[in-house]
């Protein structure tokens, strides 16, 4: 199988050398580096090839670091390399699961592994994110910009019943997340195609929604009662950023952006960023990318060597000696993959931490 690799910018470029380490000591996958990004961009004003696609289309999986850097404006990162990406290949589902690992504090006092243990759905192909809008009578007083987010019952039911088949896999729950008290149409036309399938087809799901301002406070007060979340583009990007903060760190967040049908390949990536203030200096959490790659992994069909990776994982941040400095180590990105890889090697690796 063969994974196109895209590191990107700042410590892109770091983590995704870790993982593919790591991901090689249990898989044998065949990647192909793709040097877009900032840099690519500084030198031919495009973050990709015009032909990128193409190029992309024949991997079987895309594994990227981080795109953005302070000397180009964040849309053009945005809409230049990513959301073409996440559009042209139906990754109508962004994956996030928000887990609290062995020997990792949160910031919410005394919770443990069991209470926090998230699957975040987020449709990830229109809402607020849709391009739809634009500017006129630019510089002047009167300068006017209008946004549309778009929501189609298409692409409400198709991430719906992503979440609803994940929610009977777990704990047969799932909460929907929207604002239809305020907006009109949308949301509650949202709510209207969630309600409508779960009742048709999966009548063993407990449904329940929420509005995103009272879903935040209960990720922060009761997580112990949140299983499937299902969220809106722009609503699910908020809440996992907050999902990453409740894990211990934003270097521990993972995320798919699939295709479920296969017809194009999905994309897996940290969400971490590209974090220029440690960039190059060899800091950076790798574990990130690393349980990034286990997605990665799953979504391949090599579900076992998947969990190889998540237990060697578990088992490094458990014994608390090789973590970085967002997790209270003083450890390095190689120090954590060198550990990672040692629990690999060890003969119980495969039968649980």
């Amino acid at each position: 199988m063969k994974v196109a690799v895209i590191p990107g910018d700042g410590v892109g470029q770091e983590v995704i050398p870790a993982g593919i380490r790591v991901l090689s000591a249990v898989a044998d996958l065949e990647y192909q580096e793709f040097p877009w990004g900032s840099r690519y961009f500084e030198r031919t004003g495009e973050m990709m090839p015009k032909n990128g696609l193409d190029q992309l289309q024949g991997c079987d999986a895309i594994y990227l670091g981080a795109v953005g850097w302070p000397t180009v404006p964040d849309h053009v990162t945005l809409w230049g390399l990513l959301l073409p990406i996440r559009q042209a290949f139906q990754q109508y589902i962004n994956l996030r699961p928000v887990n609290l690992l062995p020997g990792v504090s949160s910031p919410l006092r005394d919770r443990t592994p069991a209470e926090i243990d998230m699957l975040f759905i987020r449709e990830n192909s229109e809402g607020e994110y849709s391009g739809t809008g634009g500017r006129v009578h630019r510089g002047t007083p009167q300068e006017l910009a209008v946004e549309v987010p778009v929501f189609t019952r298409l692409a409400v039911e198709r991430a719906a019943r992503y979440a609803l088949e994940r929610a009977m896999e777990r704990r047969r729950h799932l909460i929907s997340v929207t604002k239809s008290n305020a907006s009109r149409y949308a949301y509650v036309l949202w709510d209207e195609v969630v309600e409508g399938l779960a009742a048709a087809e999966f009548p063993e799901v407990r449904v329940e929604r929420m509005h995103v301002d009272a879903m935040a406070a209960r990720m922060v007060l009761r997580p112990q009662t949140i299983d499937v979340v299902l969220g809106s583009n722009l609503f699910a990007d908020i809440l996992t950023d907050l999902g990453a903060a409740i894990q211990g760190s934003l270097g521990l967040a993972a995320s798919a952006n699939l295709d479920p049908s296969r017809a194009h390949p999905s994309m897996f990536e940290p969400v971490h960023g590209s974090a220029p203030d440690i960039a190059g200096k060899g800091l950076a959490n790798p574990l990130g990318a690393i349980l990034t790659g286990a997605l990665m992994l799953s979504h391949l069909g090599l579900r076992e060597e998947a969990q190889r990776v998540e237990r060697a994982v578990a088992r490094v941040t458990g014994e608390g000696v090789a973590l970085t400095a967002d997790l209270g180590g003083s450890a390095g990105t190689a120090e954590v993959v060198d550990a990672v890889l040692a629990e690999l090697r060890r003969p119980t690796a495969g039968t649980g931490h």
